[in-house]
């Protein structure tokens, strides 16, 4: 047993305030401002370094406690003999449900079931059991038949009780539109065939949900964390008016309308987004003299910021948005295999989509805590801001006349383009990362199977009566990944890429840092950087460069070096053909005269590495 003797260290380490740790984070700071560690979302909301503890905040409502969410699976190969038989593998090894992806949707991503006629429904779902405690997650794509009609039909011609069936028949129409740019009719005309639709799946026993307010479009288009959450809240609001005019009761209405946002690799505004989406929809249902009840929500591991090159980071990302959704109490979970983006995954990559959320939930049981999240100062501030901000946005929405209404006007569409481009421009200057794409190349990574399976073109199959700006989906990682593709394309051709040569001047120890530096600037818009070694004299050091075979060359070393050899040195590769000159390194005082001496451009962290790439391309291609 042990004694109050051994228990006498609690004494020497009391609870630390905030005031303490103030002042530890004020001494490192050395006199520099607190402010100095504020940052700002692309929404403009604040985050602070140190947070109080939320001591009257209670855990927010949402899954069950204690309960896994479930192991969703996409489906999405075109042969719909093949996706049958990627669906029975997926749920023998370990998926709960399935995302039975249709060709043309907006989540498709060139993929997809071709078609959704009852012939290949029927053969999707061949030898599936809809009774056997499975989720089934459609998602119907307007003017590619009816999906839900068929599955309905297939399950009633089972004779399986439709009420025991999981089925998430997730229309989306409102959403579809929005990412196609283009709609058949005006919302009040399709909204009524739109409820008769769901009215009568209600009263043949299933249980819904029947459709989906998918947030999802607006991040996969680039937009920010409020503008998803005011994108949701009002596609909601479309769907509930449209089932509440349908004759379809107040409470079955909301009972029918699911949700989905996209979850990325930054793990507090995800798990905040999704915490905040519950307290804002619980809003509307009381303004709707409904007593709030926990909704579905639906979690999708982004892909905006998944990346060709380096692809196996993709499984770090999709593991901390996994984490992050799943902490924050999303009801399913489907994570986009990290070969994605480079084509139809193989069973390796889907085996490693549901690996990744098994392990979480068998090995890390993060399902065991409702809302850990609940009193952590950070997160709740985070939370409470983008409730604000989203409703603010969403009041926004509304008083323009509805989604449909502000779809038509292009009022999200430019703010999604807004925010997008501020984001592309950070990433641009790699002051946002992705990893492997943008920063940390590997010009010889091996490359990654997919399967031989090319994606879908099809032709728009709805008559577009209505056009207004669309919100494709996009991936940040693709202007740097466009760059390496020509990389390889000369490769292939003339069994050289372009190159660059480092001009290393003085010792290793003057120029390690930032030969390092341009190394990966360089290699990360695919142009392979050639290494000098010490060269003691510049004739020697010209002389590589007519070796390496390269038409640019860069000077690297330290500012001390600069300043007394880097004139003669850009002198000196430029009579040695250099067709251009940078310099690792910000201009400072000497800019002039190293421009009068032959350096063209000055490279550093913070500068705009895509245009510096894209010049240099340009430059080798003329070489």
């Amino acid at each position: 047993m042990t004694s109050t003797d051994d228990l006498s260290f609690a004494a020497d380490f009391a609870p630390a305030s905030y005031d303490d740790w103030r002042k530890l984070v004020d001494g490192a700071l050395k006199g520099a401002p607190f402010e100095k560690l504020v940052s700002k979302t692309y929404d403009g909301l604040t985050i602070e370094p140190i947070y109080r503890r939320a001591r009257d905040a209670a855990p927010i409502a949402g899954r069950p406690a204690a309960a896994p969410w479930q192991i969703m699976q996409r489906v999405d190969h075109p042969d719909p003999a093949a996706a049958n038989a990627q669906a029975i593998h997926d749920l023998e090894n370990g998926a709960g449900g399935l995302e039975i992806e249709f060709a043309g949707g907006p989540g498709a991503r060139g993929f997809g079931v071709v078609d959704a006629t009852p012939e290949t429904v029927r053969r999707v779902f061949e030898g599936i059991f809809f009774d056997a405690g499975i989720s089934i997650a459609l998602h119907p794509v307007i003017g590619q038949g009816n999906a839900g009609e068929s599955l309905a039909a297939l399950i009633e011609e089972k004779h399986v009780d439709p009420a025991k069936v999981d089925l998430r028949f997730n229309y989306q129409a409102l959403s579809t539109m929005a990412v196609r740019g283009r709609a058949p009719a005006v919302w009040d005309e399709m909204a009524k065939p739109f409820a008769g639709v769901v009215g009568r799946l209600m009263k043949r026993g299933f249980r819904g949900p029947f459709v989906l307010a998918d947030g999802r479009a607006v991040h996969d288009a680039g937009g920010s964390e409020v503008q998803e959450l005011a994108f949701a809240l009002s596609l909601a609001i479309a769907y509930l008016r449209m089932l509440e005019a349908g004759n379809i009761d107040l409470d079955a209405a909301r009972a029918a309308i699911s949700f989905r946002l996209a979850a990325d690799a930054d793990q507090f505004l995800t798990m905040a987004k999704f915490r905040a989406l519950r307290l804002l929809w619980a809003r509307i249902e009381t303004a709707c003299g409904l007593a709030p009840k926990p909704i579905f929500v639906a979690a999708e591991t982004a892909w905006r910021m998944l990346t060709q090159r380096d692809p196996y980071v993709n499984m770090l990302r999709a593991t901390m948005a996994t984490f992050a959704a799943g902490l924050a109490g999303a009801d399913a979970i489907t994570v986009l295999p990290h070969t994605l983006a480079l084509g139809l995954p193989d069973a390796f990559a889907r085996r490693v989509a549901r690996n990744t959320q098994q392990v979480l939930l068998e090995e890390s049981n993060l399902a065991k805590v409702s809302d850990p999240a609940a009193g952590s100062g950070g997160i709740e501030s985070l939370t409470h801001a983008l409730c604000e901000a989203a409703w603010a946005l969403f009041q926004e929405i509304e008083k323009a006349g509805g989604v449909f209404a502000a779809l038509e006007r292009n009022l999200i569409q430019r703010k999604v383009a807004a925010t997008r481009a501020a984001r592309e421009a950070n990433i641009a200057r790699r002051k946002e990362e992705l990893t492997g794409a943008t920063t940390y190349p590997n010009l010889n990574e091996p490359q990654v199977a997919v399967l031989d399976t090319k994606p879908l073109e099809l032709a728009p199959s709805d008559e577009a009566k209505i056009n207004f700006d669309a919100l494709p989906p996009i991936r940040f990682a693709a202007p740097f990944e466009r760059l390496r593709d020509r990389s390889d394309e000369i490769l292939k051709a003339k069994g050289t890429r372009p190159r660059v040569f480092l001009a290393n001047l003085g010792t290793a120890t003057d120029f390690t840092a930032r030969a390092t530096f341009t190394r990966s600037f360089f290699e990360t818009g695919g142009i392979e950087a050639v290494f000098s070694e010490e060269a003691k004299e510049l004739a020697a050091l010209a002389a590589a460069f007519r070796a390496s075979g390269a038409a640019l060359a860069c000077i690297c070393s330290s500012d001390k070096v600069y300043a007394e050899y880097a004139e003669e040195a850009a002198k000196a590769l430029h009579a040695a053909g250099a067709r251009y000159i940078y310099l690792a390194g910000r201009a400072g005082e000497q800019e002039q005269a190293l421009r009068a001496a032959g350096v063209n451009e000055f490279i550093f962290a913070g500068g705009d590495a895509l245009a510096a790439l894209q010049q240099a391309h340009r430059l080798a291609d003329t070489a």
